[in-house]
């Protein structure tokens, strides 16, 4: 029987084929909170790269919506350096800009 993978798996894709090939490189996760984004705080607040698909996956399943980044440094443009997830479940607040010296190399939306 063919394997198919569900919508979730397709759309986290672009993470987990980054977490393979640049196993050094970590996702920061950040929650909407009314009208602005809230870094999570604590031991978990950065994710090592086997764990941003899981991580995201898991919360994708329980109705969150999300938005990732994928961020290089402007000097090194092709070499992932960063990831951000972002998390909401009502209405997000606009998503930032990427700060001098990082360029947005990817990005995708989830929604429920």
């Amino acid at each position: 029987m063919p394997n198919t993978t569900t919508p979730i798996e397709t759309f986290l894709a672009p993470l987990s084929k980054l977490a393979l090939k640049h196993p050094e490189v970590e996702a920061e996760v950040i929650w909407a909170a009314d009208a602005e984004w809230e870094p999570q705080q604590g031991t978990d607040a950065l994710l090592e790269a086997e764990e941003i698909p899981f991580y995201a996956e898991g919360l994708l399943l329980e109705g969150f919506q999300m938005h990732y980044q994928i961020l290089a440094d402007t000097d090194a443009a092709k070499l992932p350096a960063h990831v951000r997830l972002f998390f909401w479940q009502a209405d997000p607040p606009a998503l930032p800009t990427p700060e001098p010296g990082l360029i947005l190399l990817a990005g995708a939306t989830w929604t429920a």
